[in-house]
């Protein structure tokens, strides 16, 4: 298959202030709170970005659409993002860039296995970082030329972003009580929960996914979980 992008070299060429400008990022994401970061990244840097919630919305994106770069969440609710990492990783014509991204550290190696270039540990805020690392991934030509000042921005997703984050899971506690959703669900509300610096609700969730890992009942803590989500809804408490 032809690998060469007809468009390239109508592009607009990057700058030090917009270095990642006309490339396009495909976040495959399904945190609206952690999505709505990596939008205000890309727009701080001058890049396009779609959004695909699943593994299924990420698929429908790719038939119809060739990212520059895909930021792939491992922790997705109809499957595991490694296995996407792996069959981009392998397709032609490839993205240049596929980076993993987990709130949990140890996913760097497994990303990087499955065929990953890098890998963002959440939350995902700093500007300098967010350029540095895929710049690092790009090759030459799609760089800024000469020395570019590394920002010291952070960016602070909308809180309305993370209430609709909690009426996602709260939906899905009420529809599904297996244990597939319950990992799932501690899964993500973790992810969420260090990425809006809510630690009660991030140690909530990890008691939840500690009694799982050891095969024990999860009942009480799966309880506790689901009030707090739904005191963050009906509380409306500020993140």
């Amino acid at each position: 298959m032809d690998t060469i992008d007809p468009f390239k070299p109508h592009l607009p060429m990057p700058t030090s202030a917009r270095p990642l400008l006309g490339l396009t990022v495909l976040a495959v994401e399904d945190s609206r709170f952690a999505c709505e970061a990596l939008r205000l990244l890309c727009l701080r840097s001058g890049a396009r970005i779609r959004r695909a919630d699943s593994l299924r919305a990420a698929r429908r994106h790719l038939q119809v659409y060739r990212p520059t770069i895909v930021i792939i969440d491992l922790g997705l609710p109809d499957g595991n993002g490694m296995d996407l990492i792996e069959a981009l990783a392998a397709a032609s014509p490839r993205p240049e860039v596929i980076i993993g991204t987990s709130g949990d550290s140890f996913g760097v190696d497994a990303a990087l296995a499955a065929g990953a270039d890098g890998f963002f540990e959440k939350p995902i805020t700093s500007l300098g970082v967010f350029q540095t690392k895929i710049l690092s991934l790009l090759p030459a030509d799609r760089c800024p030329d000469g020395p570019r000042s590394v920002s010291t921005e952070e960016v602070h997703p909308d809180p309305i972003a993370f209430q609709d984050d909690m009426a996602h899971v709260a939906d899905v506690m009420e529809d599904h009580h297996d244990d597939r959703t319950l990992d799932y669900v501690a899964q993500f509300l973790s992810g969420v929960a260090r990425s809006a610096s809510d630690s009660p609700l991030e140690k909530a969730a990890e008691a939840v996914a500690r009694k799982r890992a050891a095969g024990q009942s999860a009942v009480s803590e799966a309880a506790i979980l689901a009030g707090m989500v739904h005191d963050r809804l009906t509380q409306r408490i500020a993140i």
